[in-house]
């Protein structure tokens, strides 16, 4: 896989270009140098980034030259605690084979031919496209300014709810199976699980009860969720209670469900400055590519490529609501059983 990607990367990055450079360059230092390829070779230095460690014909290559190579293609890779000598070796006979075949290629004048040419125009076009993607990424960042704007702006947006939810049955899972609690029974049994806790008795305590007797669930401990984290409907009674309050949120055939906040909270700036910069990086981003288009007087044929479909409004929000609460967990119940 390692030999694949090596060579195909080579090949789409250019190196017909770099052959011919460095062929150039090899003119310059033979003059300098005559005689001395009839030498045998001197020992590699390995702190030398301008050592020749690699000849194909007329073409050198410097450790610095195959080293940064390898690290476009294996970011992270270290050539000298990394690979062993034997894949080392392999990598090295990968790059002097794409030198060899881009030198037979040129000699054949291969890049003159209709295919290679287009090849090499999208290759070139790609490899141009990226760098001022790159270049507009970097124009783009946010300063640490307007992300603690931005932050200071969205305080809401950054809020939490510790709640504990309260299913109390009035169907088991599967459906055949008679009633557990008929409604009032199950607002009552709902009622002096909230006293019990009141007067003393721990959650984990009420919860193993409520498991046992086969009547509902009770978070033992808080649940933390952040904006967004909970069905619309849930969400909205959840962050408009008082803390170590409790208020009902759906009552269906199946169930009844309440929840209590037990304290409400604020994820600060250093937990979500890196996802506000995304954000805000991604909105520059936009703006600067919408500036780019405006002004570079695109065209596009409306017979071919149809005309543009504008966006729905809401249209990435839910498509649907998501299943409630007790939807979720009567699912969950019906698996176990």
């Amino acid at each position: 896989m390692i030999r694949a990607r090596f060579v195909l990367c080579l090949i789409v990055a250019g190196l017909l270009a770099g052959v011919v450079h460095a062929q150039d360059s090899l003119s310059q230092n033979s003059a300098a140098k005559s005689g001395s390829s009839a030498s045998a070779p001197e020992k590699a230095d390995p702190a030398r980034s301008d050592q020749v460690i690699l000849k194909v014909g007329d073409v050198q290559v410097t450790r610095a030259e195959f080293e940064s190579r390898i690290s476009e293609i294996e970011p992270g890779a270290d050539p000298d605690k990394g690979p062993s000598d034997k894949d080392r070796h392999k990598l090295g006979d990968d790059y002097a084979s794409v030198i060899m075949l881009s030198q037979q290629a040129t000699a054949n004048h291969l890049e003159s031919s209709p295919e290679v040419s287009r090849q090499l125009a999208v290759a070139r076009m790609q490899v141009l496209s990226d760098a001022e993607f790159a270049n507009l990424m970097r124009q783009a960042d946010p300063t640490t300014e307007e992300i603690s704007k931005y932050y200071s702006d969205h305080l809401s947006d950054y809020d939490t709810v510790h709640i504990r939810r309260l299913f109390v049955w009035k169907r088991r899972g599967n459906a055949k199976d008679g009633p557990v609690l008929s409604s009032q029974a199950a607002r009552a049994r709902a009622d002096r699980i909230r006293q019990e806790q009141a007067a003393g008795t721990s959650e984990k305590n009420l919860s193993a009860d409520l498991i046992k007797s086969g009547e509902g669930m009770l978070d033992p401990e808080p649940l933390i969720f952040s904006r967004g984290g909970l069905s619309p409907q849930m969400e909205k009674v959840a962050f408009s209670l008082k803390e170590g309050e409790w208020s009902e949120v759906e009552d269906t055939p199946a169930a009844v469900l309440l929840i209590q906040l037990v304290n409400r909270d604020r994820r600060q700036l250093g937990q979500v400055s890196s996802a506000i910069e995304k954000n805000l990086q991604g909105e520059k981003l936009q703006a600067l590519l919408d500036d780019l288009k405006k002004n570079a007087g695109i065209w596009m044929d409306e017979q071919y490529f149809g005309t543009a479909v504008a966006p729905v409004p809401g249209a990435q929000r839910r498509t649907s609501d998501p299943p409630s609460e007790l939807q979720k967990s009567a699912r969950k119940r019906g698996k176990q059983q």
